[in-house]
């Protein structure tokens, strides 16, 4: 797998940026560098998860909000730490960070414990409407990932119809975790079943999440989608 540290190519000063694909041979591993590129690369993904995941659980053994916010930030502002005293980009710990404050806002002023969870589930259930009806349209979330990491020519990937068909499949593939847990969260959430919510926030989460990456990882492994040229 190509690195996440892979970029695209990008056209010399004073001239039209050619399509994200140059470097390339085929379809498939332009989506796999910019995935994972996108999704920071394995430590982006753990930061991303671990506070989320330690609150869920600390509440699920305490109950104690309080403490398990005061956990989960601990983790979280210890990670951070690492981060800039590193160097390096702080983004997926910072949005782990603000998960948590939308979610312990709305679980405090409510007194409900469940309103925890409730942020997240709005959040998610907002993304996957709009990734559907980005596949439904032909324009693809995914291609929109790939095009951000070539700013001169951001579109310049849906002039290419196997990277498009490519995106399609792959996006609803990214799509289908978000949909299994809304599915899963939203009876538990209207039963006020708290401890199921945080069991199901967890395993419903990054394992499902990864179990998707990994199956967009065996469909880019094996794909030997040729790049076709692009026209204007």
């Amino acid at each position: 797998m190509s690195t996440a540290d892979e970029a695209l190519p990008t056209a010399a000063p004073g001239t039209t940026a050619g399509p994200p694909t140059q470097a390339y041979d085929t379809v498939e591993s332009v989506v796999r560098a910019q995935l994972a590129k996108a999704f920071g690369g394995r430590r982006g993904t753990v930061e991303a998860a671990v506070p989320t995941i330690v609150f869920t659980l600390a509440w699920i053994i305490t109950e104690q909000l309080k403490l398990s916010l005061i956990l989960s930030g601990g983790i979280a502002a210890v990670l951070l730490l690492l981060r800039i005293v590193q160097r390096s980009t702080p983004q997926f710990v910072l949005n782990s960070l603000f998960g948590i404050g939308i979610g312990a806002f709305f679980a405090l002023r409510s007194g409900k414990a469940e309103d925890a969870f409730l942020p997240g589930m709005l959040w998610i259930a907002v993304v996957e409407v709009i990734m559907i009806f980005s596949i439904l349209v032909r324009w693809p979330f995914m291609g929109f990932m790939l095009g951000a990491t070539n700013p001169d020519d951001p579109l310049a990937w849906h002039r290419d119809k196997g990277i498009v068909k490519l995106c399609v499949k792959v996006s609803w593939i990214m799509a289908m975790p978000g949909l299994i847990k809304l599915a899963v969260q939203i009876p538990l959430y209207y039963a006020g079943q708290v401890f199921w919510l945080g069991i199901a926030k967890v395993a419903l989460g990054w394992p499902v999440y990864l179990a998707a990456l990994a199956t967009v990882g065996w469909i880019l492994a094996r794909g030997r989608t040729a790049i076709q040229p692009t026209t204007t």
